[in-house]
Protein backbone atom coordinates (compact mmCIF):
# COMPACT_ATOMS: atom_id res chain seq x y z
CA UNK A 1 0.00 0.00 0.00
CA UNK A 2 2.87 2.29 0.78
CA UNK A 3 4.07 1.76 -2.59
CA UNK A 4 1.05 2.71 -3.99
CA UNK A 5 0.54 6.14 -1.58
CA UNK A 6 4.15 7.16 -1.79
CA UNK A 7 4.76 8.43 -5.19
CA UNK A 8 1.23 10.39 -5.27
CA UNK A 9 2.25 12.17 -1.54
CA UNK A 10 5.98 12.54 -3.19
CA UNK A 11 4.22 14.47 -6.90
CA UNK A 12 2.47 16.48 -4.50
CA UNK A 13 5.72 18.16 -3.56
CA UNK A 14 7.09 18.89 -7.44
CA UNK A 15 4.90 21.92 -8.49
CA UNK A 16 4.69 20.86 -12.30
CA UNK A 17 3.50 17.17 -11.39
CA UNK A 18 0.98 18.92 -8.88
CA UNK A 19 0.22 21.20 -11.55
CA UNK A 20 -0.82 18.31 -13.85
CA UNK A 21 -2.45 16.23 -11.09
CA UNK A 22 -4.56 19.58 -10.61
CA UNK A 23 -5.46 19.54 -14.74
CA UNK A 24 -6.45 15.29 -14.06
CA UNK A 25 -8.53 16.93 -11.61
CA UNK A 26 -10.24 19.51 -12.80
CA UNK A 27 -11.27 17.25 -16.35
CA UNK A 28 -12.91 14.43 -13.54
CA UNK A 29 -15.32 17.35 -12.39
CA UNK A 30 -16.22 18.34 -16.08
CA UNK A 31 -16.55 14.65 -16.61
CA UNK A 32 -18.94 14.02 -13.73
CA UNK A 33 -21.14 17.30 -14.61
CA UNK A 34 -21.92 16.67 -17.96
CA UNK A 35 -22.52 12.98 -17.19
CA UNK A 36 -25.49 14.08 -15.11
CA UNK A 37 -27.07 16.45 -18.48
CA UNK A 38 -30.06 14.08 -19.55
CA UNK A 39 -30.96 13.95 -23.29
CA UNK A 40 -34.90 15.30 -22.84
CA UNK A 41 -37.39 12.67 -23.92
CA UNK A 42 -36.15 9.89 -21.96
CA UNK A 43 -37.89 8.02 -19.25
CA UNK A 44 -35.29 7.49 -16.48
CA UNK A 45 -37.46 5.00 -14.81
CA UNK A 46 -37.72 2.74 -16.96
CA UNK A 47 -34.47 2.46 -18.68
CA UNK A 48 -32.89 2.44 -14.77
CA UNK A 49 -34.73 -1.23 -14.68
CA UNK A 50 -33.80 -1.79 -18.32
CA UNK A 51 -30.00 -1.66 -16.90
CA UNK A 52 -30.98 -3.68 -13.65
CA UNK A 53 -32.40 -6.53 -16.57
CA UNK A 54 -29.45 -6.55 -19.19
CA UNK A 55 -25.96 -7.01 -18.24
CA UNK A 56 -24.57 -6.36 -21.36
CA UNK A 57 -25.72 -2.25 -21.53
CA UNK A 58 -24.11 -2.89 -17.80
CA UNK A 59 -21.39 -3.59 -19.44
CA UNK A 60 -21.52 -0.76 -22.27
CA UNK A 61 -22.38 1.44 -19.00
CA UNK A 62 -19.11 0.85 -17.62
CA UNK A 63 -17.02 1.73 -20.37
CA UNK A 64 -18.93 4.78 -20.96
CA UNK A 65 -17.96 5.72 -18.05
CA UNK A 66 -20.89 5.59 -16.17
CA UNK A 67 -22.66 8.29 -18.60
CA UNK A 68 -25.05 5.74 -20.39
CA UNK A 69 -27.11 4.59 -17.42
CA UNK A 70 -28.27 8.35 -16.84
CA UNK A 71 -28.55 8.77 -20.65
CA UNK A 72 -26.61 11.96 -20.75
CA UNK A 73 -25.11 14.08 -23.25
CA UNK A 74 -22.40 11.50 -22.82
CA UNK A 75 -24.35 8.17 -23.19
CA UNK A 76 -22.10 6.63 -25.69
CA UNK A 77 -18.58 7.79 -23.79
CA UNK A 78 -15.62 6.26 -24.66
CA UNK A 79 -17.69 2.90 -26.70
CA UNK A 80 -16.94 3.75 -30.50
CA UNK A 81 -13.30 5.23 -29.55
CA UNK A 82 -12.40 1.60 -27.70
CA UNK A 83 -14.39 -0.35 -30.68
CA UNK A 84 -12.26 2.01 -33.49
CA UNK A 85 -9.26 0.98 -31.25
CA UNK A 86 -9.98 -2.80 -31.01
CA UNK A 87 -10.59 -2.53 -35.15
CA UNK A 88 -7.65 -0.03 -35.99
CA UNK A 89 -5.40 -2.67 -33.66
CA UNK A 90 -6.63 -5.81 -35.68
CA UNK A 91 -6.20 -3.96 -38.90
CA UNK A 92 -2.99 -2.94 -38.20
CA UNK A 93 -1.79 -6.90 -38.33
CA UNK A 94 -3.63 -7.53 -41.34
CA UNK A 95 -2.72 -4.36 -43.13
CA UNK A 96 1.28 -4.29 -43.78
CA UNK A 97 1.14 -0.44 -44.14
CA UNK A 98 -0.60 0.37 -40.69
CA UNK A 99 1.93 -2.16 -39.18
CA UNK A 100 4.88 -0.19 -40.66
CA UNK A 101 2.75 2.91 -39.27
CA UNK A 102 3.11 1.85 -35.72
CA UNK A 103 6.40 1.08 -35.83
CA UNK A 104 7.33 4.90 -36.68
CA UNK A 105 7.59 6.14 -33.59
CA UNK A 106 5.89 9.23 -32.28
CA UNK A 107 4.73 10.34 -35.63
CA UNK A 108 3.23 6.86 -36.32
CA UNK A 109 1.53 6.58 -32.92
CA UNK A 110 -0.15 10.13 -33.68
CA UNK A 111 -1.30 8.75 -37.41
CA UNK A 112 -2.85 5.87 -35.73
CA UNK A 113 -4.75 8.07 -33.32
CA UNK A 114 -5.87 10.40 -35.60
CA UNK A 115 -6.99 7.24 -37.61
CA UNK A 116 -8.81 5.65 -34.18
CA UNK A 117 -10.44 9.55 -33.87
CA UNK A 118 -11.74 9.69 -37.58
CA UNK A 119 -13.46 5.94 -36.87
CA UNK A 120 -14.63 6.62 -34.17
CA UNK A 121 -17.28 9.54 -35.25
CA UNK A 122 -19.16 6.93 -37.49
CA UNK A 123 -19.40 4.33 -35.09
CA UNK A 124 -20.46 6.82 -32.47
CA UNK A 125 -23.11 7.68 -35.39
CA UNK A 126 -24.10 4.31 -35.81
CA UNK A 127 -24.37 3.28 -31.91
CA UNK A 128 -26.54 6.26 -31.45
CA UNK A 129 -29.17 5.13 -33.82
CA UNK A 130 -28.72 1.06 -32.74
CA UNK A 131 -30.00 2.80 -28.82
CA UNK A 132 -32.77 4.76 -30.17
CA UNK A 133 -34.17 1.89 -31.80
CA UNK A 134 -33.42 -0.38 -28.67
CA UNK A 135 -34.84 2.48 -26.50
CA UNK A 136 -37.74 3.04 -28.58
CA UNK A 137 -38.80 -0.65 -28.71
CA UNK A 138 -38.68 -0.61 -24.85
CA UNK A 139 -41.00 2.69 -24.82
CA UNK A 140 -38.19 4.06 -22.89
CA UNK A 141 -38.25 6.85 -25.59
CA UNK A 142 -41.19 8.09 -27.53
CA UNK A 143 -41.67 8.52 -31.61
CA UNK A 144 -40.08 11.23 -32.57
CA UNK A 145 -39.92 13.33 -35.95
CA UNK A 146 -37.33 12.65 -38.23
CA UNK A 147 -35.98 16.11 -36.83
CA UNK A 148 -35.84 14.62 -33.22
CA UNK A 149 -33.93 11.54 -34.55
CA UNK A 150 -30.97 13.51 -35.88
CA UNK A 151 -30.97 16.03 -33.19
CA UNK A 152 -30.84 13.24 -31.21
CA UNK A 153 -28.00 11.12 -32.74
CA UNK A 154 -25.67 14.58 -33.27
CA UNK A 155 -26.16 15.09 -29.33
CA UNK A 156 -24.64 11.68 -28.62
CA UNK A 157 -21.88 11.66 -31.38
CA UNK A 158 -20.77 14.88 -29.87
CA UNK A 159 -20.25 13.57 -26.74
CA UNK A 160 -18.44 10.98 -27.61
CA UNK A 161 -16.16 13.56 -29.20
CA UNK A 162 -15.99 16.02 -26.17
CA UNK A 163 -15.26 13.31 -23.92
CA UNK A 164 -12.50 11.48 -26.37
CA UNK A 165 -10.76 15.22 -26.22
CA UNK A 166 -11.23 15.68 -22.42
CA UNK A 167 -8.93 12.07 -21.95
CA UNK A 168 -6.79 13.34 -24.75
CA UNK A 169 -6.57 16.19 -22.43
CA UNK A 170 -5.38 14.30 -19.87
CA UNK A 171 -3.25 12.95 -21.43
CA UNK A 172 -1.52 15.18 -22.92
CA UNK A 173 -1.34 17.45 -19.96
CA UNK A 174 -2.56 15.49 -16.97
CA UNK A 175 -1.06 12.18 -15.45
CA UNK A 176 -1.25 8.87 -17.29
CA UNK A 177 -3.50 7.54 -19.89
CA UNK A 178 -6.61 10.00 -19.98
CA UNK A 179 -8.80 7.38 -21.67
CA UNK A 180 -8.62 4.90 -18.79
CA UNK A 181 -8.43 7.42 -16.31
CA UNK A 182 -11.97 8.35 -17.53
CA UNK A 183 -13.02 5.32 -17.33
CA UNK A 184 -12.11 4.61 -14.09
CA UNK A 185 -13.68 7.48 -13.02
CA UNK A 186 -16.53 6.47 -14.16
CA UNK A 187 -16.52 3.47 -12.13
CA UNK A 188 -15.12 4.57 -8.58
CA UNK A 189 -17.97 7.29 -9.25
CA UNK A 190 -20.41 4.93 -9.06
CA UNK A 191 -18.92 3.10 -5.64
CA UNK A 192 -21.42 5.98 -3.41
CA UNK A 193 -24.60 5.18 -5.14
CA UNK A 194 -24.04 1.09 -4.69
CA UNK A 195 -23.19 1.44 -1.12
CA UNK A 196 -26.22 3.17 -0.43
CA UNK A 197 -28.13 1.20 -2.48
CA UNK A 198 -26.70 -1.95 -0.54
CA UNK A 199 -27.38 -0.24 3.08
CA UNK A 200 -30.94 0.28 2.52
CA UNK A 201 -31.35 -2.90 0.65
CA UNK A 202 -29.38 -5.32 3.02
CA UNK A 203 -31.82 -7.56 5.70
CA UNK A 204 -30.19 -9.17 8.78
CA UNK A 205 -29.68 -12.87 7.07
CA UNK A 206 -27.50 -10.99 3.95
CA UNK A 207 -25.72 -8.79 6.50
CA UNK A 208 -23.90 -11.91 8.44
CA UNK A 209 -22.81 -12.69 4.98
CA UNK A 210 -21.17 -9.53 4.39
CA UNK A 211 -17.45 -10.40 5.71
CA UNK A 212 -17.78 -13.47 3.07
CA UNK A 213 -18.41 -10.62 0.43
CA UNK A 214 -15.34 -8.51 2.27
CA UNK A 215 -13.09 -11.25 1.91
CA UNK A 216 -14.17 -12.40 -1.42
CA UNK A 217 -13.75 -8.83 -2.55
CA UNK A 218 -9.63 -8.57 -1.33
CA UNK A 219 -9.14 -11.94 -2.46
CA UNK A 220 -10.13 -10.75 -6.22
CA UNK A 221 -8.35 -7.46 -5.71
CA UNK A 222 -5.30 -9.07 -4.76
CA UNK A 223 -5.49 -11.66 -7.36
CA UNK A 224 -5.85 -9.19 -9.89
CA UNK A 225 -2.50 -6.90 -8.45
CA UNK A 226 -0.33 -10.40 -8.69
CA UNK A 227 -1.37 -11.83 -12.12
CA UNK A 228 -0.92 -8.05 -14.05
CA UNK A 229 2.32 -7.80 -12.58
CA UNK A 230 3.46 -11.44 -13.05
CA UNK A 231 5.83 -12.27 -15.43
CA UNK A 232 8.21 -14.88 -16.84
CA UNK A 233 11.64 -13.77 -17.74
CA UNK A 234 12.99 -15.17 -20.51
CA UNK A 235 17.22 -14.93 -20.22
CA UNK A 236 18.98 -13.65 -23.73
CA UNK A 237 22.67 -13.53 -24.22
CA UNK A 238 23.80 -11.19 -26.75
CA UNK A 239 27.32 -12.30 -28.09
CA UNK A 240 30.39 -9.93 -28.01
CA UNK A 241 31.03 -7.78 -31.29
CA UNK A 242 34.32 -5.95 -32.17
CA UNK A 243 34.16 -3.09 -34.84
CA UNK A 244 36.82 -1.26 -35.13
CA UNK A 245 37.92 0.01 -31.54
CA UNK A 246 34.65 -0.52 -29.87
CA UNK A 247 33.14 -3.88 -28.44
CA UNK A 248 29.39 -4.22 -28.80
CA UNK A 249 27.43 -6.74 -26.91
CA UNK A 250 28.39 -9.14 -24.56
CA UNK A 251 25.21 -8.29 -22.12
CA UNK A 252 22.60 -10.28 -20.73
CA UNK A 253 19.12 -9.22 -20.46
CA UNK A 254 15.28 -10.68 -20.03
CA UNK A 255 12.50 -11.23 -22.04
CA UNK A 256 9.37 -10.36 -20.05
CA UNK A 257 6.28 -12.65 -21.26
CA UNK A 258 3.41 -11.03 -18.96
CA UNK A 259 0.85 -14.03 -17.63
CA UNK A 260 -2.17 -11.68 -18.40
CA UNK A 261 -0.84 -10.79 -21.65
CA UNK A 262 -4.66 -9.60 -23.26
CA UNK A 263 -5.46 -7.37 -20.57
CA UNK A 264 -9.17 -7.11 -19.89
CA UNK A 265 -10.05 -7.45 -23.85
CA UNK A 266 -11.15 -11.32 -23.57
CA UNK A 267 -13.76 -10.38 -21.33
CA UNK A 268 -15.60 -7.54 -23.09
CA UNK A 269 -15.07 -10.29 -26.54
CA UNK A 270 -16.66 -12.57 -24.88
CA UNK A 271 -19.18 -10.99 -22.56
CA UNK A 272 -20.24 -9.27 -26.10
CA UNK A 273 -21.07 -12.66 -27.82
CA UNK A 274 -22.75 -14.33 -24.43
CA UNK A 275 -25.03 -11.67 -24.06
CA UNK A 276 -25.77 -11.67 -27.55
CA UNK A 277 -28.47 -14.75 -27.74
CA UNK A 278 -30.27 -13.81 -24.41
CA UNK A 279 -30.88 -10.16 -25.98
CA UNK A 280 -32.50 -11.60 -29.39
CA UNK A 281 -34.70 -14.44 -27.45
CA UNK A 282 -36.05 -11.43 -25.43
CA UNK A 283 -36.92 -9.53 -28.50
CA UNK A 284 -38.25 -13.40 -30.45
CA UNK A 285 -40.51 -13.84 -27.50
CA UNK A 286 -42.46 -10.81 -28.09
CA UNK A 287 -43.31 -12.08 -32.00
CA UNK A 288 -46.34 -13.56 -32.36
CA UNK A 289 -45.20 -16.71 -34.50
CA UNK A 290 -44.66 -19.78 -31.86
CA UNK A 291 -41.42 -21.42 -33.34
CA UNK A 292 -39.66 -18.02 -32.90
CA UNK A 293 -41.11 -17.90 -29.19
CA UNK A 294 -40.26 -21.33 -28.53
CA UNK A 295 -36.56 -20.51 -29.75
CA UNK A 296 -36.31 -17.23 -27.58
CA UNK A 297 -37.26 -19.02 -24.23
CA UNK A 298 -35.03 -21.58 -25.48
CA UNK A 299 -32.31 -19.00 -25.86
CA UNK A 300 -32.96 -17.20 -22.86
CA UNK A 301 -33.05 -19.92 -20.56
CA UNK A 302 -29.56 -21.57 -21.86
CA UNK A 303 -27.66 -18.04 -21.36
CA UNK A 304 -29.26 -17.00 -18.33
CA UNK A 305 -26.93 -15.01 -16.52
CA UNK A 306 -27.76 -16.99 -13.33
CA UNK A 307 -27.64 -20.40 -15.04
CA UNK A 308 -24.97 -22.99 -14.88
CA UNK A 309 -25.02 -23.25 -18.68
CA UNK A 310 -23.67 -19.02 -19.01
CA UNK A 311 -21.21 -19.30 -17.00
CA UNK A 312 -19.81 -22.45 -18.04
CA UNK A 313 -20.18 -21.09 -21.81
CA UNK A 314 -18.62 -17.26 -20.69
CA UNK A 315 -16.14 -18.58 -18.55
CA UNK A 316 -14.63 -21.10 -22.32
CA UNK A 317 -15.25 -17.80 -24.13
CA UNK A 318 -12.86 -15.72 -22.05
CA UNK A 319 -10.28 -18.59 -22.58
CA UNK A 320 -10.30 -18.93 -25.86
CA UNK A 321 -10.36 -15.10 -26.65
CA UNK A 322 -7.55 -14.86 -24.08
CA UNK A 323 -5.65 -17.52 -26.23
CA UNK A 324 -7.04 -15.78 -29.33
CA UNK A 325 -5.73 -11.90 -28.23
CA UNK A 326 -2.20 -13.15 -26.97
CA UNK A 327 -1.77 -15.16 -30.74
CA UNK A 328 -2.64 -11.72 -32.25
CA UNK A 329 -0.71 -9.39 -30.21
CA UNK A 330 2.58 -11.58 -29.29
CA UNK A 331 4.39 -12.57 -32.76
CA UNK A 332 7.18 -15.16 -31.30
CA UNK A 333 8.52 -15.34 -35.06
CA UNK A 334 8.93 -11.72 -34.95
CA UNK A 335 10.30 -11.36 -31.57
CA UNK A 336 12.68 -14.19 -32.27
CA UNK A 337 14.04 -12.56 -35.52
CA UNK A 338 14.48 -9.37 -33.90
CA UNK A 339 16.61 -11.33 -30.90
CA UNK A 340 18.70 -12.73 -33.65
CA UNK A 341 18.92 -9.48 -35.75
CA UNK A 342 20.66 -8.30 -32.67
CA UNK A 343 22.85 -10.94 -32.10
CA UNK A 344 21.02 -11.89 -29.04
CA UNK A 345 20.25 -15.82 -27.94
CA UNK A 346 18.62 -17.93 -24.88
CA UNK A 347 20.90 -20.09 -23.70
CA UNK A 348 20.11 -23.65 -24.80
CA UNK A 349 18.08 -22.71 -27.48
CA UNK A 350 19.50 -21.90 -31.61
CA UNK A 351 18.60 -19.20 -32.91
CA UNK A 352 15.53 -18.16 -35.41
CA UNK A 353 12.83 -21.14 -35.94
CA UNK A 354 13.98 -22.78 -32.35
CA UNK A 355 13.92 -19.45 -30.65
CA UNK A 356 10.51 -18.85 -32.13
CA UNK A 357 8.97 -22.64 -31.35
CA UNK A 358 10.57 -21.98 -27.59
CA UNK A 359 8.73 -18.75 -26.84
CA UNK A 360 5.59 -20.50 -28.46
CA UNK A 361 5.66 -23.17 -25.69
CA UNK A 362 6.54 -20.80 -22.53
CA UNK A 363 3.76 -18.14 -24.02
CA UNK A 364 1.08 -20.98 -24.11
CA UNK A 365 1.72 -22.58 -20.90
CA UNK A 366 1.72 -19.27 -19.16
CA UNK A 367 -1.15 -17.87 -21.17
CA UNK A 368 -3.05 -20.89 -19.47
CA UNK A 369 -2.73 -19.04 -15.94
CA UNK A 370 -3.54 -15.74 -17.23
CA UNK A 371 -6.81 -17.40 -19.11
CA UNK A 372 -7.82 -19.12 -15.93
CA UNK A 373 -8.26 -16.17 -13.87
CA UNK A 374 -9.52 -13.95 -16.38
CA UNK A 375 -12.76 -17.11 -16.37
CA UNK A 376 -12.54 -16.58 -12.74
CA UNK A 377 -12.74 -12.89 -12.69
CA UNK A 378 -15.22 -13.19 -15.38
CA UNK A 379 -17.95 -15.23 -13.47
CA UNK A 380 -16.87 -13.61 -9.69
CA UNK A 381 -20.22 -11.88 -10.10
CA UNK A 382 -22.57 -14.72 -10.34
CA UNK A 383 -20.24 -16.48 -7.78
CA UNK A 384 -20.67 -13.49 -4.69
CA UNK A 385 -23.93 -13.14 -5.37
CA UNK A 386 -25.23 -17.14 -4.77
CA UNK A 387 -22.57 -16.98 -2.09
CA UNK A 388 -23.06 -13.97 -0.30
CA UNK A 389 -27.07 -12.82 -1.45
CA UNK A 390 -26.18 -9.51 -1.84
CA UNK A 391 -27.15 -8.49 -5.38
CA UNK A 392 -26.34 -4.81 -5.58
CA UNK A 393 -22.77 -4.37 -4.15
CA UNK A 394 -21.06 -7.11 -6.32
CA UNK A 395 -17.54 -7.60 -7.26
CA UNK A 396 -17.50 -6.84 -10.50
CA UNK A 397 -14.62 -8.58 -12.18
CA UNK A 398 -14.38 -6.62 -15.57
CA UNK A 399 -14.68 -3.56 -13.20
CA UNK A 400 -11.89 -4.38 -10.97
CA UNK A 401 -9.70 -5.58 -12.84
CA UNK A 402 -10.10 -2.33 -14.57
CA UNK A 403 -9.88 -0.38 -11.84
CA UNK A 404 -6.70 -2.14 -10.26
CA UNK A 405 -4.67 -1.30 -13.93
CA UNK A 406 -5.63 1.95 -14.20
CA UNK A 407 -4.38 2.62 -10.62
CA UNK A 408 -1.46 0.76 -11.26
CA UNK A 409 -0.15 2.32 -14.68
CA UNK A 410 -1.11 5.57 -13.45
CA UNK A 411 1.14 5.26 -10.23
CA UNK A 412 4.01 4.08 -12.18
CA UNK A 413 3.62 7.00 -14.70
CA UNK A 414 3.76 9.02 -11.19
CA UNK A 415 7.49 7.17 -9.94
CA UNK A 416 8.97 7.75 -14.06
CA UNK A 417 8.02 11.14 -13.57
CA UNK A 418 9.14 11.40 -10.18
CA UNK A 419 12.68 9.52 -11.93
CA UNK A 420 12.83 12.21 -14.74
CA UNK A 421 13.10 15.02 -11.91
CA UNK A 422 15.74 13.51 -10.51
CA UNK A 423 13.96 12.81 -7.29
CA UNK A 424 15.14 9.24 -6.70
CA UNK A 425 15.58 9.61 -2.74
CA UNK A 426 11.52 9.70 -3.02
CA UNK A 427 11.20 5.97 -4.28
CA UNK A 428 13.28 4.34 -1.71
CA UNK A 429 11.40 1.23 -0.26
Amino acid sequence: MNNLISPILNSWKVPELRRKILITGGIFVIFRLFAHIPIPGVDTAKLASLFAQNQFLGLLDIFSGGTLVNFSVMALGLNPYINASIILQLLTIVFPKLEELSKEGEYGREKINQYTRLITVPLAALQSIGMYALLKNQGIVGVGDPFTLISLILTMTAGTVFVMWLGELITSYGVGNGISLLIFAGIVGRFPVVIGQTISTVTAEVASNMMVFVGLAIAVIAATVTVNEAVRRITVHYARRIRGNKVYGGQTSYLPLRVNQAGVIPIIFAVSLVLLPSLVGGFLQQVREPILVNIGRFLTAVFNPNGISYNVIYFLLVIGFTYFYTAITFNPTKIAGEIQKYGGFIPGIRPGGPTAQYLNYILTRITLAGALFLGLIAVVPTLARQTTGVTTLLVGGTSVLIVVSVVLETVKALEAQLVMRNYEGFLKE
